[in-house]
C-alpha cells in the first residue's frame, strides 16, 4: 500500500470519528434541550407578572412579588438584547472563546484565574439572603423561558441559566469598574511598567493612571433651598458605550410587595442599578480610588519567599475551550498559580501577585437590592454601608429634600509608608491586607448649605460651593483618592457657582453645555498652538487662524469645532487629563486640517456635519464632544469615508427626577437609540435617537398601566 493511501485512510477514519462523535453529541444536546424546554415552561407558570410596553417600547413590569417582577425583567431584557445577555453570562463562566473564538481566550483565562465561579459557588448560600437568591433565580428563569422559546438563537450547551450565573456577572464586572483590567493588562506587557515601592511615600494623594480612566459621568442634585421653585431635583447622566455589555437598558419595575423603581440597568442585572422610586433616587458616577495592588514575588521555581520562608505556589490548570467551526471546538490548557496575596501572573520580567478589593465578595447584588427597596435616606445609607459595591460614587436626592454625595469605596486597611500605586514587595506578609474600612471613612456630603452637589469624576474634595467642600486633610494617601478634574467638573462647578436660584430650565442648560472650560486641557492645547510661530508654514498658519476664532464650543452650528476637536482627540484622547500630549500639537493640527480638507474641502464645516448620531439608516447631527457636559465620544479620531465621526459613547440613559414643592413627582428620560437594542426591524430600534440628538425628553407616565402580556403565554 502506498504511503499516501495509508495516510489518506487515516485522515478519513479520524474525520468519520469526529463526525460520529459530533452527531452523538448533537443528539444528546437535543434530548437535553427538550428536557430544558419543558422545565422552563413549567417554571414560568409559577410566576405572576405582566409586561406593558409604553409607546417607546420601554418595559413596565408588574409582578405580585419581587421575584415575579425580576422574572419579567429577565424575559423583557432577553426580548430586546438576548445576544448581549448570553455573551455576558457565558463570559462570566469563563467559556466565551467557545463561541467567540480564540480572541476571547484571554478573558476566559482571567475569569478562571480570578476564580469567579469557585467564589460564587462557595458563598452563594452563605453570603446572600434568601430574598436576594430568589430574585436572581427568578431573573434567570425569565432568561431560560426566552431561551426555550428561541432555541435557534441560543447556545443550548450553556443552559439552563442559574442564579449563580447572575451573581458571577456582578463579581466579574465590579472590579473592572475601578480599573483591575488595566492592572492585569499591564502585567502582560513586554517590560515592567512601574517601580517597586520600598516605603516612605511622601505623596499626599496619588494619581490613578490616566489611561485607565473611563469616559466619565455626570450627576447633579439640587435641594429645595437652591431651586427656583422649591423642588428637589436629581439629574442622572452616566456615560457608557452606546452598545454592548455595559450599555444602559431602561425599565420600570413594580411589585405588589412594595418594589417600585424606574431607571437603568445592564444586561444580566435583575434590578435597577441607578434610578428612582417615589421616595428617592440616586445616580452613579465612576470614581478611581486605589483598590488593587500588585506585588513583585521573589521566586525560585514554583516557590515564593514570604517572611523569610519559601512557600509553594498553588497550581491549577485553566481549560480554554475554543470554537473552531460550528459544534467543533478544541480545548487547550494553561497553567495558573496563586500565592497568599492572590492570583499570580508569571512573565519574562517577573512574577507578580494581585490583590484587589472585592476579591472575596459576592454581595454586590444584595446591596443594590437593598438600595432598590430603601424608602428614605437612613435606609438607603444602611444599604450603602453594606459596602459590597467596591467603587462608584452615588449622588442622592429624595422627596423630603435631602441630597447627598457618597464617595463610595470598599477600601482596604493598608500599612502606611508605602506608595501603594507602585508595585509592592511580595516578601512581607504585613502588606497582605485582609480588612476593609467602613464606608463612613470615605468622603460623604449630606445636605450641604449650598443646596447643590455635582459629581463629574473629579476629586471628591471639590463638589459644591467652596465653603461646603470636604477638606482633604485627614484622608490617608493609601486611599489613592484621585486629585484630578474633568472638563465637565471645571465647567459644571463654574456654572453652578455663578447661579443664584437654579431653575429646571437652567439646570438642563448646564447639563447640555457644550463648551470647554478655560482651565481645561483643550483650552491649554489651543493656547499653546496659538502661541506657536507657523509663519513659515502656510497650511499650519491657516489652521492656526481658524483655531484663533474658536470659542471652545461644540454646538452643531460651530464652524471651528471640527478642527479643534480633531486636534484635541489626537493630543489628549478621550480622557482630557493633565498628562503630556499624546502627539506633537503641531503635527496633530496638520493631520486634522488635512483630514478636513480631504473630506470636506474646507477647514470649517459645521460641527453637525462631522459629529453624527448613526443608527441603522438614521444619520443625524449631534452637538457636544469628548469630556463636554454634553458628552459625545466618537469611536475614532479620524474621519470616516463620509467625512464623519460616529458617536459611540458618552451621554446614554439620562433621567431628570423632580420632587415638586406640592409633593408630586415628575420624571423625564431619554436614551441614545431605543428600547429594542438589537432588533433592527423594531420601530423602537432608533425611535428615541432624534429626541436624544435634539436634547428633548420623554415624560414618564408613573401610573400603573393596564394590559400588557404575560411571559410564556400564547399570543
Amino acid at each position: 500500500m502506498k504511503l499516501s493511501k495509508f495516510w489518506g485512510r487515516i485522515v478519513m477514519a479520524v474525520t468519520l470519528l469526529v463526525i460520529a462523535a459530533t452527531l452523538v453529541n448533537m443528539g444528546l444536546q437535543y434530548r437535553s434541550l427538550q428536557a430544558f424546554t419543558r422545565q422552563a415552561f413549567e417554571v414560568a407558570e409559577t410566576y405572576s407578572v405582566r409586561i406593558v410596553r409604553d409607546e417607546f417600547g420601554v418595559p413596565q413590569i408588574y409582578g405580585v412579588t419581587d421575584p415575579d417582577t425580576a422574572f419579567g425583567l429577565g424575559y423583557a431584557q432577553a426580548e430586546d438584547d438576548w445576544a448581549t445577555l448570553q455573551t455576558t453570562l457565558v463570559a462570566a463562566r469563563g467559556r466565551l472563546a467557545r463561541y467567540a473564538g480564540q480572541d476571547a481566550a484571554p478573558t476566559d483565562y482571567i475569569v478562571q484565574l480570578l476564580r469567579i465561579r469557585e467564589l460564587v459557588e462557595a458563598r452563594y448560600e452563605s453570603d446572600l439572603s434568601p430574598a436576594t437568591r430568589a430574585l436572581v433565580e427568578a431573573y434567570a428563569d425569565g432568561l431560560n423561558l426566552y431561551a426555550a422559546e428561541n432555541p435557534r438563537h441560543t447556545w443550548s450547551a450553556e443552559l439552563p441559566v442559574r442564579g449563580q450565573d447572575i451573581v458571577a456577572g456582578f463579581v466579574l464586572r465590579t472590579p473592572f469598574m475601578y480599573g483591575l483590567d488595566g492592572d492585569l493588562a499591564e502585567l502582560f506587557e513586554d517590560a515592567r511598567q512601574r517601580t517597586v515601592s520600598m516605603g516612605s511615600s511622601e505623596t499626599a494623594f496619588q494619581l490613578i493612571e490616566a489611561e485607565r480612566l473611563p469616559f466619565g459621568s455626570n450627576a447633579f442634585a439640587i435641594a429645595p433651598s437652591r431651586s427656583a421653585d422649591g423642588a428637589t431635583r436629581l439629574l442622572i447622566n452616566s456615560h457608557q458605550p452606546f452598545e454592548g455589555p455595559v450599555a444602559w437598558y431602561e425599565a420600570r419595575l413594580h411589585s405588589e410587595a412594595g418594589w417600585d423603581m424606574a431607571g437603568a440597568t445592564f444586561p444580566g442585572a435583575p434590578l435597577i442599578l441607578h434610578g428612582f422610586s417615589p421616595d428617592l433616587g440616586w445616580a452613579h458616577t465612576v470614581n478611581k480610588p486605589d483598590l488593587s495592588d500588585i506585588y513583585v514575588l521573589e521566586t525560585e521555581g514554583d516557590r515564593y519567599r514570604l517572611d523569610g520562608e519559601w512557600l509553594d505556589l498553588e497550581h491549577g490548570t485553566a481549560r480554554l475551550t475554543i470554537g473552531i467551526f460550528g459544534p467543533i471546538s478544541w480545548t487547550v490548557t494553561r497553567d495558573m498559580w496563586w500565592s497568599r496575596h492572590g492570583p499570580v501572573v508569571r512573565t519574562d520580567h517577573g512574577d507578580y501577585a494581585i490583590r484587589y478589593s472585592g476579591m472575596d465578595q459576592v454581595g454586590q447584588v444584595e446591596q443594590w437590592y437593598a438600595m432598590n427597596r430603601a424608602t428614605d435616606f437612613d435606609s438607603w445609607m444602611t444599604a450603602m454601608e453594606i459596602n459590597a459595591i467596591s467603587s462608584l460614587n452615588a449622588v442622592y436626592a429624595d422627596r423630603e429634600g435631602h441630597i447627598a454625595y457618597v464617595y463610595n469605596a470598599r477600601m482596604p486597611v493598608r500599612e502606611a509608608g508605602y506608595d501603594w500605586l507602585q508595585y509592592l514587595p511580595g516578601d512581607r506578609s504585613e502588606l497582605i491586607w485582609d480588612e476593609y474600612l467602613p464606608l463612613t471613612a470615605m468622603p460623604i456630603y449630606t445636605d450641604p448649605d449650598s443646596g447643590w452637589l455635582l459629581s463629574a469624576n473629579q476629586t471628591p474634595f471639590d463638589a459644591s460651593e467652596q465653603a461646603d467642600n470636604i477638606d482633604a486633610v485627614g484622608y490617608s494617601p493609601t486611599f489613592g483618592i484621585q486629585p484630578r478634574y474633568s472638563n465637565r467638573a471645571w465647567r459644571g462647578l463654574d456654572l453652578l457657582r455663578a447661579e443664584g436660584a437654579i431653575s429646571r430650565e437652567r439646570l438642563l442648560e448646564i447639563k447640555f453645555d457644550k463648551v470647554y472650560a478655560p482651565q481645561s486641557p483643550v483650552a491649554r492645547l489651543v493656547d499653546e498652538l496659538l502661541a506657536a510661530d507657523f509663519s513659515a508654514d502656510q497650511d499650519l498658519a491657516r489652521a492656526q487662524g481658524m483655531l484663533a476664532r474658536w470659542d471652545l464650543s461644540t454646538d452643531t452650528a460651530n464652524r471651528e469645532a471640527a478642527l479643534g476637536v480633531l486636534v484635541a482627540v489626537r493630543c489628549i484622547g478621550n480622557l482630557h487629563t493633565d498628562d503630556p500630549w499624546l502627539m506633537d500639537p503641531a503635527e496633530a493640527l496638520r493631520e486634522a486640517a488635512a483630514d478636513l480638507m480631504a473630506h470636506h474641502g474646507r477647514l470649517d464645516p459645521e460641527w453637525g456635519e462631522v459629529n453624527r448620531l448613526v443608527r441603522g439608516e438614521l444619520n443625524i447631527p449631534i452637538g457636544g464632544g469628548p469630556d463636554a457636559l454634553r458628552a459625545i465620544y466618537a469611536g475614532s479620531h479620524d474621519l470616516d469615508a463620509n467625512g464623519q465621526l460616529t458617536a459611540a459613547a458618552g451621554d446614554t440613559s439620562i433621567m431628570l427626577v423632580e420632587w415638586l414643592a406640592d409633593g408630586s413627582l415628575d420624571a423625564s428620560a431619554i436614551i441614545q437609540y431605543g428600547a429594542a437594542t438589537l432588533n433592527e426591524s423594531s420601530p423602537h430600534y432608533a425611535d428615541q435617537a432624534p429626541l436624544f440628538a435634539a436634547e428633548q425628553w420623554r415624560t414618564l407616565d408613573l401610573s400603573i398601566r393596564e394590559g400588557g402580556y404575560r411571559p410564556g403565554a400564547p399570543d
